[in-house]
Order: structure tokens, then C-alpha cells, then sequence
């Protein structure tokens, strides 16, 4: 039975059916926690006594790590991207440690950012060293990953797009809050990873809502296979799986996407970015936004999120 783990400023937590047990660990680290797995099982064998409520929430995979990601993963969104799932290529990109936040902490909006999306993902934490050239296969994948968590893979667009980069767009601090819990995976526990439901809503008003059966197109094994070819992996590291249809970014309709690629690139993107000015999809000042991973039967349950969005320099509540 999987092990939920929680984090705060100054210690690491099981979440128990009677409340939080704390681990009675030096760990200071995800990847260090993770090498001290008796004191995990230890205090998942007790009863905890401490409100979950009442425990101040850090995201339980701490920075400096690596942070990888898959782009257009999920054949909805590729197919609303204006894509073609069937040939769209495995692709990685690169998000800085540096934008881990937790929980429950405001996304901060930069002031020179004006689409802000959202993107609820599920993140796969690294369990064991995976050095370049490691042989991944459906026998040892789940020795390779320690756990599940929840992550809001946050972009600013008006700056990924033109500069057809992810880099800076995705790694503003707060750019991947992250939890609330890292839930450590048992036995076959990893099968049921096609089984989970990925669901976000801003305002209340549900977004995405998708399963990953069916619409991810390159699960955990095709893509710690095709990552194993060239990037090193630590325990500790995270993976950003990808996201279903539901962004405030969507590809525009076939005919305007043929009349804008007749115009100059900087006609076109004024154009498309004042049409995107008027899609309210994108996230402002105030909103709140909530995320929620897990099975339908509820076997699998990586938490739910919820974040406040805040213009830099002013407060969001």
C-alpha cells in the first residue's frame, strides 16, 4: 500500500488514517529521505497524532534537483495544439528547481507577464540513480521510481512562443508548485498509473479532466527509456509527465492558422496576441486554482492542490 509523505520547514511526515506521524529522520533532502526508507516505514506503522490541517505544507521535493518535462503528452492537447498525436515525437524540455513551490503557496505573476497558463501534471519522483545508458525495462521500471506527486506545470506563453523556448517561460519561482504529498509506490502500485484522473479547476470552474488511459502518449516507461539515452537521473530528480486538453492556450482554426502564416512574423504575432488578450481563460490576480490527481476508485490518491494566482508585489489575498 502506497506511503503518503509530507513535508514542512522543519521535518518529514506520513499522512496515517489518525493524522500525521512524524518521520524521525536527519533527511533534509527528497533524495535523502528516500535513502532512509526505515524511518518512512517506521512512522507509517505508527498512528499519527498530528492534524494534517494544522501542518504548514513545503512541496516534499526539495530544490537544488533536476526538473524534466514532457511536452505535448496527452493526445488532446496535441490534437488542440493543431497536431497530429499519431506523429507527434517524444520531447523533453528543462524547468529550474528554482520554480518548486508548494502546495498551497501563491503562483506569483510576474509584472511583465500577461498569459499566464496552467497545466496539471503528474510529476514521477526518481527512486534510484539512473546514469546514461541505463536499461529501463517493464521488469525494473518501478525499482526507478520512488513515488507520484501532483505538479501545476505554470507558462507564461506570450514568452514560450515567440522565442520558441520553455526555459524561462516555465521557470519563474512558483512556476511548478509541487504536492501536497510525495506518495511512495508499493508493490505493482505503479500499474495503475493509467488508471489516475487528472482534474483542475480555476474559480471552480473545472478546466481538465481527463484520465491518463487512452490520451497520454508516451507513458513512464517509453519516456524513462528515451531520458535514460542521454540525461542522468538522480533519486530526488522530478518528471513532468505532460498535460491533457483544457489550457487557456489553444491552437487557433485551420483557416485563421493558414491566413496568419501568409503574414509576417511580427504582424502575426501581434495579431494572435491580441486575440489572446481577450481569452479570459488565462490566469489573473485573485484566481484560485486546484488541482487533484488520482484514481476513480480512489486506490491511488496523490492529494489535491490549491493556489492563489498574485501580480507580483501585491498581496493575493
Amino acid at each position: 500500500m502506497s506511503i503518503s509523505v509530507l513535508r514542512t520547514a522543519d521535518a518529514w511526515w506520513v499522512a496515517t488514517s489518525t493524522g500525521a506521524a512524524r518521520i524521525e529522520t536527519a533527511a533534509t533532502t527528497t533524495a535523502e529521505l528516500l535513502a532512509d526508507r526505515a524511518a518512512v516505514d517506521a512512522a507509517a506503522a505508527t498512528e499519527g497524532g498530528e492534524p494534517i490541517e494544522s501542518l504548514a505544507l513545503f512541496s516534499p521535493v526539495t530544490a537544488p534537483c533536476r526538473v524534466v518535462a514532457q511536452m505535448t503528452n496527452f493526445r488532446s492537447h496535441v490534437a488542440d495544439a493543431g497536431m497530429n498525436p499519431d506523429t507527434i515525437p517524444m520531447t523533453f524540455f528543462r524547468k529550474t528547481s528554482g520554480s518548486i513551490s508548494g502546495p498551497y503557496d501563491d503562483i506569483v505573476k510576474p509584472a511583465h507577464v500577461r498569459l499566464l497558463d496552467y497545466e496539471v501534471e503528474i510529476g514521477i519522483v526518481i527512486g534510484k540513480p539512473v546514469p546514461v545508458g541505463t536499461a529501463i525495462t517493464a521488469e525494473n521500471l518501478a525499482q526507478h521510481v520512488a513515488g507520484l506527486v501532483v505538479t501545476n506545470d505554470v507558462s507564461a506563453r506570450d514568452l514560450q512562443l515567440p522565442k520558441t523556448q520553455f526555459f524561462e517561460s516555465k521557470s519563474y519561482p512558483a512556476f511548478t508548485p509541487v504536492g501536497p504529498s510525495l506518495v511512495l509506490l508499493e508493490g505493482d502500485e505503479l500499474k495503475r498509473f493509467a488508471d489516475l484522473r487528472l482534474r483542475l479547476s480555476v474559480n471552480g470552474e473545472v478546466r481538465q479532466d481527463a484520465l491518463v488511459r487512452g490520451d497520454m502518449v508516451f507513458e513512464p516507461l517509453a519516456a524513462l527509456q528515451g531520458l535514460s539515452g542521454f540525461q542522468r537521473l538522480d533519486p530526488g530528480d522530478l518528471l513532468l509527465t505532460g498535460t491533457p486538453v483544457g489550457t487557456a492556450l489553444s491552437a487557433p482554426p485551420k483557416p485563421i492558422e493558414m491566413i496568419g502564416n501568409l503574414l509576417p512574423p511580427t504582424v502575426r504575432w501581434k495579431a494572435f496576441f491580441k486575440a489572446q488578450a481577450r481569452n479570459q481563460k488565462y490566469l489573473k490576480h485573485g484566481d484560485v486554482v486546484e488541482l487533484s490527481i488520482a484514481t476513480d476508485d480512489g486506490a491511488l490518491d496523490l492529494g489535491s492542490q490549491r493556489t492563489v494566482v498574485r501580480d507580483a508585489g501585491q498581496d493575493s489575498r
